[in-house]
């Protein structure tokens, strides 16, 4: 039975409990869906009426609250204390109270990588410049530089009717910062202060307004969006054109995240009320909460990503930088796309020309000035301050060094269990005075940003031998060669070490994450004002690495699609990037994993593999859903049935079976415990020609039968979706351990393929481990 979007959310936000203690006085008002045909004006009004009934008086409501939600849901924002908390959680047409919580934010190559070319001609599905224009996409982030020649609206057309959002002003920001590419920019800031206390920015570089002070927005908005810009490098590397995947999309900006890194859950649920409100076609979201995760009730993103896709706005989030550890997945929820982050095939490459003439290559971003002959290397062990044992010297520690030893020297220093960053270790030997340093560690495509002194990552092996010339000469020395960029020579591409794995922690039986995407070494616009450091200053390109980049190459890919397809779904949208993936990298081999050791990718790295927008532009076939089939994924979770239907006003019955959660139709299927025989089943919409033939192609995961019923599916201008089912039957009895497999529909021109993963369960007994 269809379920509209409020009593979807009605039912998600009742039958969970409380939310845990907070520090903040700051509470969210959550009362659904705004009631249709209500004014907004009207649906404020309410709310302050209902806080002045609360607190005593009109003057005391207008002081406590301070965000009205009225344009994609109805809530508010306000300053309480716990007492009035619970009285406005009892008062009738409250849905929820929860506490505010404090989220974390998380090219010249990419787009070239994943085939999306800027030129009409350049012979691909996705690659005319007329796609994406009409689509706007909204950044949640910590603003945008506005003066970036990224953000060029030359050859754009006029600003879409439909637009209703604005530029609001504020400190060196107004409306003539915006044009036709960014369309609007707005600013939250409201519940960061209830919670931190008044934004001095005498004390931190900030502006009270949407102008980014940080770089990441900027980042994040001209990857998705940007406009060309000729010889964009950063400092030399990765010199060439940089564009954003949807270089004629419009740009609407929520600045929600401040220069100390936080955004609170108050100012985003503002953003997600405005960007519905504003008409965006596709909400990026590169920040979240990391692990143990919220309850979706407890999550802002579930919520307010859940009232944009009810309306069709498609929402891209990042999947986290907490690998490469199982079950470190963020936003997870099943209505939002969820973004890995892969390698591209470039890599900055610099010799390390030892005194015997011996030469090693690693990894560096540094191009900044080089000491004109050749330096002493000393091994951090041997120059450890007293108070510092071996281990955190070896890692080069904050603290750990001897600074009259290291002055003037380069320090070799080795990753340990306790201390992996490279970073961590410049910035000990620079305020030791050293003057570069070589890290050996487990080696990824990942590369520290050292700006004031040489850093050059190697791995154990060449670390090794560096360290063997060390300790066999009385003067080792060392000279760094210059940086080059290597493109096209690199094995790529490969999931990131950081990129957050499945399963969720949540709900496993949803796969997640949904897609991988380039996040690693991305070259996008910056903001001037974020000095990068003391020696090198500002620039206007940066290369950065995280979730936080890949999740806006989807979003742009997004933005072109929903150009091309502006009927589909944010279901269908999913289900198209999804099922054309890749799976092997450009020479054809299986997909690996930057893991300790490297290993063969899986869905829980990648989700469906790695994204490819011209395939995606015309998937054939597509697993939709909508918030009917999230109400049924969310029964299947164990809610009662009498509090559901006292909220539908209609009489619902919940399947409580353990299958009816894997039924929801998504463009996967997970098994968590496979005890002997399970049937599940999936529908699929045809996109594609109407007449049109798919046979099913198994690979089944190990120690797994896999049958589908029918294997032939047959379309025709009447008949444009079609059930099947996916039989599983356990074979060997090994226990515990997740397989992986894919089920592929094929008519001899779309490939359309979704992960198959099971767990095999035998004993009752069995303990997850």
């Amino acid at each position: 039975m269809a379920m509209s979007p409020l009593l979807f959310i009605v039912f998600l936000l009742m039958l969970l409990e409380p939310c845990s203690s907070s520090r903040s006085n700051v509470y969210i008002v959550y009362m659904g869906e705004r009631h249709h045909g209500l004014r907004p004006e009207l649906v404020q009004e309410a709310h302050h009426g209902m806080l002045a009934a609360v607190l005593g008086s009109e003057q005391a409501a207008m002081d406590a609250i301070l965000y009205s939600y009225r344009h994609g849901f109805s809530g508010f924002a306000a300053v309480l204390t716990g007492g009035q908390a619970a009285r406005l959680s009892d008062w009738p047409g409250v849905v929820r109270v929860v506490r505010n919580r404090v989220l974390d934010l998380h090219t010249t190559r990419s787009w070239d990588f994943m085939g999306v070319n800027p030129s009409p001609s350049g012979g691909g599905i996705l690659l005319e410049s007329r796609f994406g224009e009409d689509s706007i996409i909204g950044v949640l982030d910590t603003g945008i530089w506005p003066e970036s020649a990224s953000f060029r609206d030359d050859g754009i057309g006029e600003v879409p009717r439909r637009w209703k959002g604005r530029c609001v002003a504020g400190e060196k920001f107004n409306a003539s910062n915006c044009n036709r590419k960014i369309i609007g920019a707005k600013w939250y800031v409201k519940g960061y202060e209830a919670e931190y206390g008044k934004m001095n920015t005498s004390d931190i570089y900030e502006f009270m307004s949407a102008r980014d002070a940080v770089g990441h927005g900027t980042h994040t908005a001209s990857t998705a969006a940007g406009a060309l810009v000729a010889n964009a490098s950063f400092r030399g590397l990765a010199k060439g054109v940089a564009r954003g995947g949807a270089q004629r999309a419009r740009l609407a900006v929520y600045k929600v995240c401040w220069a100390t890194g936080d955004c609170t859950a108050a100012d985003i649920l503002a953003a997600f009320d405005d960007a519905i409100h504003d008409g965006v076609d596709v909400i990026s979201v590169s920040l979240g909460q990391a692990p143990p995760l919220p309850a979706y009730v407890d999550d802002v993103l579930s919520i307010g990503s859940f009232h944009a896709v009810a309306k069709g706005v498609v929402v891209v989030c990042s999947a986290g930088n907490s690998g490469p550890y199982s079950e470190t997945v963020i936003n997870s929820a099943p209505w939002i796309v969820t973004v890995a982050a892969g390698t591209i095939d470039r890599i900055f490459l610099a010799k390390i020309i030892l005194g015997n003439n011996s030469t090693y290559v690693g990894q560096t971003l540094y191009s900044g000035k080089h000491p004109s002959k050749s330096v002493r290397i000393v091994y951090a062990e041997d120059i450890s301050s007293d108070n510092a044992d071996d281990t955190d010297a070896r890692s080069c520690t904050a603290g750990s060094l001897n600074a009259t030893l290291v002055k003037g020297n380069v320090v070799l220093c080795f990753q340990t269990r306790a201390q992996r960053s490279a970073s961590v270790a410049v910035e000990t030997v620079k305020k030791a005075r050293g003057v570069g340093v070589i890290f050996a560690q487990f080696l990824t495509k990942d590369i520290a940003s050292s700006l004031d002194i040489p850093c050059v990552q190697v791995d154990y092996q060449v670390g090794t031998a560096i360290l063997a010339y060390t300790t066999s000469m009385r003067n080792p020395v060392a000279q760094f060669s210059f940086p080059k960029t290597i493109v096209g020579e690199l094995v790529a591409p490969e999931v990131a070490y950081f990129s957050s794995r499945g399963p969720s922690s949540l709900s496993p039986s949803i796969l997640k994450p949904d897609i991988a995407a380039p996040g690693v070494n991305i070259l996008a616009a910056w903001s001037p004002a974020a000095a990068i450091s003391s020696a090198i200053g500002s620039v206007n390109f940066k290369i950065d690495s995280g979730t936080s980049m890949s999740c806006p190459h989807i979003s742009g890919v997004v933005a072109l699609l929903k150009s091309m397809h502006p009927s589909w779904s944010p279901a269908a949208v999913k289900s198209a990037l999804v099922t054309t993936a890749n799976v092997h990298d450009a020479y054809g081999f299986e997909m690996v994993s930057e893991a300790a050791p490297y290993n063969d990718a899986n869905p829980f790295d990648y989700g469906g593999g790695h994204v490819n927008p011209n395939r995606a532009a015309h998937p054939g076939l597509v697993y939709d859903m909508g918030v009917s089939d999230y109400m049924r994924f969310l029964c299947s979770m164990g809610y009662n049935t009498s509090a559901i239907s006292s909220m539908t006003q209609q009489q619902t019955t919940c399947q409580h079976t353990p299958k009816s959660q894997l039924n929801l139709n998504v463009p996967s299927i997970t098994i968590p415990e496979l005890r002997g025989k399970l049937t599940v089943s999936r529908t699929v919409t045809n996109v594609g020609p109407a007449l049109s033939k798919y046979r099913a192609r198994v690979e089944a995961p190990p120690g797994v039968d896999v049958t589908v019923s029918p294997s032939l599916l047959t379309f025709n201008s009447t008949v444009r979706k079609l059930p099947f089912k996916v039989t599983f039957q356990a074979k060997l009895k090994v226990q515990g351990r997740y397989t992986f497999g894919s089920l592929t529909w094929e008519d001899g021109t779309h490939t359309v393929r979704i992960p198959l993963v099971v767990r095999i369960i035998i004993s009752k007994f069995y303990v997850n481990a």
